[in-house]
């Protein structure tokens, strides 16, 4: 292994594509891979492979790209390809940023978010060890399409692009990803020396591999896996990457300890935090910001955003969690349950069938089934505040603000708008009224209207 720390790095991301093929008015390196948008995956893979400088190459609908990549990257800089005339071309609308002092330049695309820090630090590493030129190359069963990479004696002759190849290499397996590192001090000097002179009038990236080796330059193919190099150029791309993120992350949290017993239908967000010996059941949803700690149990078709879930918490089935939500240790949550903007104490259970929002639940604090928070008033969102120990009956709605003391109780039905103090029974419906016969006179009256609307 090769020391890199000490040399510096510069990541040119290419996001200028239009992405036609999206058919969408976002512009393709926004669309999003669990969740990140998929110039920020690769944005995080070169800061994870310690780039120094990151610059993005916008073009079309640049000002969209620019606002997500600044604000998801504070130090990147934007430059713009105002014309489209190829990849080199598109290299080149960072010189200001490739003049820069670094001793490693590394080119990525936007619309490729699978791409691995350990990949990027490999190729960082070879260049270390003398290399001017890498080129990330892959194997695959069907290479038709591809540049084919053409090796002689270790070293990368030339990129032959498929239309261009003879019968011989076009059965060579070993494909151009279209990735590239440079060292730095080579680059503006190969670039500036690639032509146009080809039937689509551009400057090639592709084409630094020949005029480097005309230069004396050493120039090789890193071969890494498929996936890591697939780009995105429509919906079904998009889905398949999505796809591959998933299984990937699963595996990698099944690998730490967490148990999922169906791990093809949980879907994670980039930034889902699962902590080993949490249980996912099937058809588990995660949105952003959520944190399942040790030993927690998810169970079936429930979706969790911004939550933060306590070790030994159980959650669902059926539960709705939105952002806001903080379970302690061992709280639970049953089946069509939501909750927003809520702590809930330790050991406190709302089992059935409620809503509890803006509210503060006191620890083993039980909130029985079809019980509300009114917590909305058309314009302002008011806080609830029930008590360690209290027990709110089923069908009880708070109107909020309201406080429940420590283990205060209300009885089944209640509509509760005042405060109750602690260890108090709260009681307020209606008196019951029997009306004795009036349910047959109804009965009577309904039937004889039904079998005049008959006639």
């Amino acid at each position: 292994m090769v020391d890199i720390s000490t040399r510096s790095c510069l990541t040119i991301i290419l996001a200028a594509g239009d992405g036609k093929r999206m058919s969408s008015s976002l512009p393709k390196v926004l669309h999003a891979v669990a969740g990140l948008p998929m110039v920020c995956h690769v944005l995080d893979a070169a800061q994870e492979a310690g780039s120094n400088d990151c610059a993005v190459v916008v073009g079309s609908q640049s000002q969209r790209v620019c606002d997500v990549v600044q604000e998801h990257s504070e130090g990147a800089t934007i430059h713009l390809q105002a014309e489209r005339n190829g990849t080199a071309h598109a290299v080149l609308a960072a010189r200001d940023a490739v003049e820069e002092s670094h001793d490693d330049v590394v080119v990525l695309y936007g619309d490729v978010p699978l791409i691995k820090a350990e990949t990027i630090i490999a190729s960082r590493e070879e260049l270390a060890r003398g290399t001017d030129i890498v080129v990330l190359g892959f194997h695959t069963d069907d290479p038709t399409g591809y540049g084919r990479l053409l090796v002689e004696d270790g070293q990368l002759a030339a990129i032959r692009e498929h239309r261009d190849a003879s019968a011989a290499e076009k059965k060579i397996t070993f494909c151009n990803s279209g990735i590239m590192m440079f060292r730095a001090r080579h680059m503006l000097t190969v670039l500036d020396a690639i032509k146009n002179d080809n039937s689509q009038g551009e400057y090639y990236l592709t084409d630094a591999v020949e005029v480097g080796r005309a230069n004396g330059l050493a120039v090789t193919a890193l071969d890494v896996p498929y996936e890591e190099t697939m780009g995105v150029n429509d919906r079904l791309q998009l889905a398949e990457i999505e796809e591959i993120w998933q299984t990937n992350r699963r595996n990698s949290l099944m690998a730490a300890g967490v148990t999922m017993a169906a791990p093809s239908t949980v879907y994670l967000h980039h930034d889902t935090v699962i902590e080993k010996d949490a249980v996912l059941e099937p058809n588990v949803v995660f949105a952003a910001g959520v944190t399942v700690r040790e030993r927690a149990i998810i169970r079936a078709f429930s979706h969790i955003e911004g939550a933060d879930i306590g070790s030994d918490a159980q959650v669902g089935p059926f539960a709705r969690l939105r952002p806001g939500t903080e379970l302690a240790a061992m709280s639970k949550i049953g089946n069509f349950v939501e909750i927003k903007a809520t702590s809930v104490g330790e050991g406190a259970k709302i089992n059935h069938l409620s809503y509890v929002g803006n509210t503060t639940v006191g620890a083993r604090a039980n909130i029985g089934a079809g019980s509300i928070t009114c917590n909305y008033d058309g314009f302002n969102k008011y806080h609830t505040v029930i008590g360690e120990g209290a027990f709110i009956g089923s069908n009880t709605a708070l109107i909020s603000p309201v406080v429940v003391g420590a283990y205060a109780n209300t009885a089944a039905g209640s509509t509760i708008s005042k405060d109750i103090p602690g260890d108090a029974l709260a009681i307020s419906r209606a008196k019951q009224v029997n009306l004795l016969g009036k349910a047959k006179t109804l009965r009577e009256k309904y039937a004889r209207i039904k079998a005049e609307k008959k006639k």
